[in-house]
């Protein structure tokens, strides 16, 4: 693939820490956006074993983004070609503060992403249990546990994001040259990668190393690859995960109403 602008949201995060030396090495330049200057060096010594450093990190909080107009201010600076949402509030700063990150500057993102013909992939981090409905292949236990996790310590977190996912597959639906990606990792853990994933339709509950939801971003925002795709520790190798679910055409959005989020979001 021909070198590609990325804009890299939450660049501070830990997956978006280990992402961006897979970007950096396909030759891609990366633009990393940080809430503190101080976060800079970190995301600079991610690279510097890279002879071509192609990154820049942008200073700009995104609890600050409130609107498709200040999220396009910041796509105007950096001209990707892909955008990577790996933000989020972590829980820190109550409710208010995941409305107002996960899902209001996500949404914004997303909404002006599919305003800007140039942007032809955006990839989401989400999590496997962001849907409204069981998912066909999980068991009835799967779903309580789901619902449980999604009730009690993730009541905040879980309709933010839910918004954020079915936000991007509706404008998806209407710009079809977006290849839309909701990657949905399960329980993160900070082990050393493996390199070996389940991907796609998972069982609802596992975990997987950050390492590897990195190592899974990159090949997918590097293929053709779309829709929503769970991720949980495995057996195949991410190479392997990916060209299976673009072949199979696996879609984890299966079981949900796409209909209803294309009429709220469109």
């Amino acid at each position: 693939m021909a070198s590609k602008r990325v804009l890299l949201l939450g660049g501070h995060g830990k997956v978006s820490l280990l992402l961006t030396p897979h970007l950096v090495s396909r030759s891609w330049h990366v633009t990393s956006v940080v809430r503190d200057p101080a976060q800079s060096d970190d995301i600079l010594s991610t690279v510097k074993d890279f002879p071509n450093k192609l990154i820049d990190v942008l200073v700009s909080s995104l609890e600050e983004v409130k609107s498709k107009t200040d999220a396009q201010q910041i796509i105007n600076q950096s001209k990707p070609d892909f955008v990577v949402w790996s933000a989020g509030a972590g829980g820190r700063g109550g409710p208010s503060r995941t409305q107002a990150v996960d899902r209001d500057s996500c949404i914004s993102f997303i909404q002006a992403a599919a305003d800007t013909p140039s942007i032809t992939k955006f990839l989401l981090i989400s999590y496997t249990g962001s849907r409204r409905a069981k998912a066909p292949w999980w068991t009835e236990e799967d779903w309580r546990g789901t619902q449980e996790v999604n009730t009690g310590v993730l009541k905040s977190y879980y309709p933010a994001k839910l918004a954020s996912d079915e936000c991007l597959t509706a404008v998806a639906s209407r710009r079809k040259d977006l290849q839309a990606i909701v990657l949905r990792p399960g329980l993160l853990t900070d082990v050393h990668g493996t390199g070996k994933v389940s991907m796609g339709k998972t069982r609802a509950r596992g975990s997987i190393s950050r390492a590897d939801v990195a190592g899974a971003a990159a090949e997918l925002l590097d293929s053709e690859a779309r829709g929503w795709l769970d991720l949980l520790e495995g057996g195949e190798t991410i190479a392997d995960a990916v060209e299976r679910v673009i072949r199979d055409q696996v879609d984890c959005v299966e079981g949900e109403d796409v209909e209803s989020m294309i009429q709220q979001y469109i």
